[in-house]
Order: C-alpha cells, then sequence, then structure tokens
C-alpha cells in the first residue's frame, strides 16, 4: 500500500514531490482543527464506519481550486484555501507530471525511443523543437544522462510490473512508480531539475481552460439579464446593473464569504477521513445562511423605498426594486449552491461544476429569451429567468451526487447542523469582511455614476459587465500560476518556479495589450451588443480607450496575485490592494467624478491608478523576495505536518 511504502521510507513524510508541501503553505486553522475535534468526540460508533484515512502518497498535481469564488469580478487578492487531499486520480496525474519532467530533463529515456537509430532532424523539425520542444537541449540538461539502475528493495519483482513494458514491450516507454519516486527524489535533491518556457506555458494553459470555462458560465448567468433587458431601453439598462449591484453587496457577497470558511473545514473533515462531516458541515453553514436569509428578505422588499434615497431618477429605483423582489425567490438555491461546491471540491471534483454550468448556462439563456421575449414579459422576465436557473443550480448539484459521485460524505441529515455554529461562524466571518471589501470596492461605482443620470448608470452597466467578462481570462490565469509556482516551490524547484514566474507576467502583458487593442478599435462596436441607445453608446465609446488602458493593469495585478499566492505571501495582496483602492483609487474617483465634473472618465481614472499603485506594489516585490526562503518555509511547514 502506498501508506505503508511512505511509512517505511526513509524519505517518508518529507518527500519533496511537485506538491508536497504545496496545501501545506495555506496554513491550517486552529479554529478549524477545534470544530472537527468537537465533532469527532460528538460522533457515536456509527460514525466511524466510513472512517477512510486517505494515502499521502505522490501528491505533484493540485488541482486549481477558483471555481469556488463564482463568476462575480474580485477587486483583491483572494485568501488562501486549504486543499483537500488528493484523489486517486490526482495521484496518477501527479506521477505522470513527474515522468513528463524527468524526461524533459533527460533523467528519464524518452518515451518513444529511436531503438539505437540516430536519426538527423530536418530545418522544419529543428525550428518546431526550438520553439514548442518542453525538452531542455542536452547541453543544457544538469547532471548524468538517463541510464539503467540497479534493482533495489522497493524494485519491482518483474520489469513488466505496474506497466513498466507497457502494451509495445519497451521497458522505458512507462518506468515503475517507485522507480520515478526514487529518481524523482534523487533528481530533486541533487538539483538536477530544471523547466522551459515552453513547459510552463502549456502548463499554465492546460490549468487555465477549466478555470476559464468555469467562469465564463457561471458569469454568463447573471450578464445574459443584461443583454436581454439592454435592447428593452437604458432606464432598464441601468435598473438591472443597479439591482446586481444590491444583490451583490447584501447577498451574494456576504454568503460567498461566509462559506469560504467551509474551504477549511470541510478539507480538513475529508482529510481526517470522517467523510460524513464534510456534509455535516455543509449542513450546518446552509442553515446559517438560511437563518440569515430572513433580513435580506426583508431589505429586498423595500429595495424600492431604500433606493429611491440613493437613486436621483425614480424609474430605475422602481425597476432595481421589482428586480430585487422577484429575486428574493433566487435566494435559497444560491445559498445551497454556494454550499454544494464546497461539498464538491472537498472532495477533489472541481470539474463537477463545469458539468453543471455546461447545462445551467445554456438553459439560462433560452429562459431568458422565451421570458423576456417570446412571451413579452420584458424587464420582469428576466430576473424570473435568473430566479429559475439559480433554483435548478442545486438540483443539477444533487442529481451529480446522486449518480456520479461524491455521496460517500453524506451522512443524512443531522440534528447536529443546529449544534456547534459559534466555531464555525468565528471563522466564517473574516472571509465575510474581505469578500464584502472586494466586491463593494467595485460595485459602489455603479451607485456613484447613477448621480450623474439614466444614460450614465446604462453606460456604467456597460463598461462594468464588459471588464468582468474580459476579467474571466486574467483570473483564472492567476489560479493556474498560483498553483503551478506553489507545487514547484514546495517541491524546492526555486529555479522552475521563477521560470513560471516569468511566463505569468509575460501572458498578463499580452492579454492586456490584446484587450487594449480590443477595446480600443472596437469601441464603437461592443456597445452595440447591449443597448440601441445611441446615448449610452456614444458614452461607452468615450470611456473605453481609458478602460482599455486599465486592462493592463488589471492582468499584470492579477498576474502578480495569483504568485504572491504561490510563494505563499498572500498577506501581502490583500492589504495592498485594499490601501491601494480604499486610500487612492476611491478618493481620486470621487475628485475627479463630481470634484472635476469629469464623471465617468474620472472614475476610471481612479481605478486605473489604483491598479498601477497594485502593480507597483506587488512586482517589486516579488523581485526581491527571497524564494529560496519560501521554499525552506514551505519545507519546514511540510515536515512539521
Amino acid at each position: 500500500m502506498d501508506r505503508g511504502r511512505d511509512a517505511a521510507s526513509p524519505n517518508g513524510r518529507d518527500r519533496r514531490s511537485l506538491g508536497a508541501g504545496t496545501h501545506r503553505m495555506l496554513s491550517s486553522s486552529p479554529l478549524a482543527e477545534q470544530a472537527l475535534a468537537d465533532d469527532i468526540a460528538a460522533c457515536s460508533d456509527d460514525d466511524y464506519s466510513d472512517l477512510d484515512v486517505p494515502s499521502h502518497g505522490h501528491d505533484m498535481y493540485r488541482r486549481p481550486s477558483g471555481v469556488a469564488y463564482g463568476g462575480a469580478r474580485p477587486v483583491f487578492n483572494q485568501q488562501p484555501l486549504d486543499e483537500p487531499v488528493l484523489t486517486p486520480l490526482e495521484r496518477k496525474r501527479s506521477r505522470n507530471a513527474e515522468r513528463s519532467l524527468l524526461r524533459d530533463n533527460h533523467v528519464l529515456p524518452p518515451k518513444h525511443g529511436h531503438d539505437g537509430k540516430n536519426i538527423q532532424p530536418g530545418l522544419g523539425s529543428r525550428i518546431y523543437r526550438r520553439l514548442f520542444s518542453t525538452k531542455l537541449p542536452s547541453n543544457e540538461a544538469r547532471g548524468q544522462p538517463a541510464q539503467s539502475r540497479q534493482p533495489t528493495e522497493r524494485s519491482p519483482l518483474l520489469d513488466g510490473a505496474n506497466g513498466a513494458n507497457g502494451l509495445n514491450g519497451h521497458a522505458s516507454d512507462s518506468p515503475s512508480t517507485d522507480d520515478v519516486e526514487q529518481q524523482w527524489e534523487e533528481a530533486v535533491a541533487s538539483g538536477r531539475l530544471r523547466t522551459t518556457w515552453q513547459r510552463e506555458t502549456k502548463t499554465l494553459l492546460s490549468y487555465s481552460a477549466p478555470l476559464i470555462a468555469t467562469f465564463v458560465l457561471q458569469y454568463s448567468i447573471n450578464v445574459t439579464s443584461i443583454f436581454a433587458v439592454g435592447r428593452i431601453g437604458k432606464v432598464e439598462l441601468g435598473a438591472v446593473s443597479l439591482a446586481n449591484m444590491s444583490s451583490a453587496i447584501s447577498c451574494l457577497a456576504p454568503f460567498q464569504g461566509l462559506a469560504t470558511s467551509l474551504d477549511t473545514l470541510c478539507a480538513q473533515a475529508y482529510g481526517s477521513g470522517h467523510k460524513h462531516l464534510v456534509g455535516l458541515q455543509c449542513q450546518r453553514m446552509a442553515t446559517f445562511l438560511l437563518c440569515l436569509a430572513a433580513p435580506v428578505v426583508v431589505l429586498w422588499l423595500f429595495s424600492e423605498q431604500i433606493l429611491v434615497h440613493l437613486v436621483p431618477d425614480p424609474e430605475s429605483a422602481r425597476l432595481a426594486g421589482l428586480y430585487l423582489r422577484v429575486m428574493i425567490f433566487s435566494i435559497p438555491g444560491v445559498i445551497l449552491f454556494e454550499v454544494g461546491k464546497r461539498f464538491l471540491q472537498a472532495q477533489g471534483l472541481f470539474r463537477a461544476t463545469t458539468y453543471i454550468l455546461l447545462v445551467a448556462a445554456p438553459f439560462n439563456m433560452f429562459i431568458m429569451w422565451l421570458l423576456v421575449w417570446k412571451l413579452g414579459l420584458g424587464f420582469v422576465g428576466a430576473p424570473i429567468a435568473v430566479a429559475i436557473t439559480d433554483t435548478l443550480l442545486p438540483i443539477l448539484l444533487v442529481i451529480y451526487v446522486k449518480f456520479f459521485g461524491g455521496s460517500q460524505c453524506w451522512g443524512g441529515f443531522s440534528r447536529r447542523a443546529f449544534t456547534n455554529w459559534w466555531v464555525m461562524i468565528r471563522l466564517a466571518l473574516p472571509g465575510m469582511i474581505m469578500v464584502e471589501a472586494e466586491w463593494l470596492a467595485f460595485e459602489i461605482m455603479t451607485l456613484m455614476s447613477s448621480r450623474f443620470g439614466t444614460e450614465y448608470l446604462a453606460a456604467q452597466s456597460v463598461l462594468g459587465t464588459l471588464t468582468t467578462i474580459s476579467y474571466q481570462i486574467p483570473f483564472p490565469m492567476s489560479i493556474a500560476a498560483s498553483t503551478r509556482v506553489a507545487n514547484l516551490i514546495g517541491a524546492g524547484l526555486v529555479d522552475a518556479a521563477r521560470v513560471t514566474a516569468k511566463v505569468t507576467f509575460v501572458a498578463a502583458c499580452l492579454l492586456g495589450i490584446l484587450n487594449l487593442v480590443i477595446y480600443s478599435t472596437l469601441r464603437y462596436h461592443l456597445p452595440v451588443l447591449f443597448t440601441d441607445d445611441q446615448g449610452v453608446i456614444e458614452l461607452v465609446a468615450k470611456v473605453l480607450p481609458l478602460v482599455a488602458v486599465m486592462q493592463v493593469f488589471d492582468g499584470l495585478g492579477s498576474g502578480a496575485h495569483g504568485l504572491l499566492r504561490g510563494i505563499g505571501k498572500q498577506s501581502i495582496g490583500g492589504p495592498a490592494n485594499l490601501i491601494a483602492y480604499y486610500v487612492i483609487s476611491l478618493p481620486i474617483s470621487l475628485g475627479l467624478a463630481f470634484g472635476l465634473d469629469w464623471k465617468l472618465e474620472g472614475l476610471w481614472i481612479g481605478v486605473t491608478v489604483g491598479l498601477i499603485v497594485v502593480s507597483s506594489i506587488e512586482y517589486p516585490y516579488l523581485l526581491k523576495t527571497d524564494w529560496h526562503k519560501a521554499a525552506a518555509e514551505a519545507a519546514a511547514r511540510n515536515a512539521s505536518g
């Protein structure tokens, strides 16, 4: 068994694989440990029947987990998560990834040998390898080339064990797991392993792609209403934006923030082997959030009377209030889906959310078209469609758990869900405050733009939507960068982590420049996707070049956030962003927009300056940081357990 082998190995627990210590960089919470201990103590004898302490064998592969944040646009650096124990599939990917990196460094023989033939590549082949090959040139590889290894007490009795011979009979095609582990440990210890920008680019793309799909799909559920209603009129377009802002600040942000405590509680419950406690923690959080929903319902019922004092246009306030009253029916679905996502993620089932959204997002588009246009409900059809989709999401999640996987962590409904709340609340409050601060920083621009009139509110709705859509690429990329850098740092491969950081910086620059070109050249075409109102189109086109410049620094800031998380310095990013926005950006926005009467341009100049400040703080910090010290700290945390 893997567990027995690790215990017998001299390296055992200290094995520095490309993910060993990664989740330890994201510190465990004493509060979570206390809650887990209390729940375990309260378990009956029957509760121990599902005890299944997972193995900590090869654990290079670490799945990006940013899907926990949904489709909203985070303004600041996200807080770290405790990672769940790796699944068997992830451990298999870990072994394959380690084999691949060993082959790149010529520590293992090539996967597909040439039977001793000396084949001279042509010019096209040499150019292709130079640009796209992930292997290090032979003259740059450190140490000795791959060679046959003498058998040890850990070697298989037969050469074909563990698939060493593969299907084609070549022993070099698939080295045994034990041999790979031994060579990996030796290569890491001797400092022989390096990586290339081609491999890191390929890795970041493979990590980012599913996350981008998930973020875009989930955000599409809310953004579809803006596309649908924008064609009705500019008042309706602004009202949807105002309603979305109100729901984000009063419901989505605090509930998502509170639910982040499950990232720690569920992961530690799953790692302890008491899998049923994952379900118990989710029941507890769902019950708590449903209780908190009561004051939100009251607030939304009287939202029109509140908004009329904040927004100059009474019609916008009336429509936004109507939207929120209908959206009351979506609150249970939002809560259950947020909790359900954590239930699946604690088990390593990260792709489940993507599969669910692949069904829900197209359905949302169809039901939106049906209600708003086909059946002629108009404006009120949009919140009805969103409420139906939000209710469908947890239903699809339950179907997934029932028929596809994840049910082993559900022990049934329990009265213990109404106990032991205080520890959970104490753990959840910091996450709620941080997420609320993040969302408020961006959403408050909508409220400020409403002071300039209906056209400006509608234009801000378009601008905010465009920037959020474009952010769905650099933000998942930053999560991928964080994952990869943390993997490499955790394995002690500091030089390789620096290569990843350089690739991330270049990718962030290229994405920012691409957005700049698109927004600048299509500034009169993009607004047409949202509205036919010529006044709104002109306003958006006037501000888009400024927003295009902002996109460059938005992408750079996102990349910096990911790199800071990867080296375990996420404590720098949060305060830097809060200071940059609330101390620098927000006062500039208010002064230029209202003091100098620059209106929307003033608001976005302030945001741009804030993002420039963030990049100016975080990248110099990354350059001056001792990454070897970060790797040593990760190793110390891993050794301490």
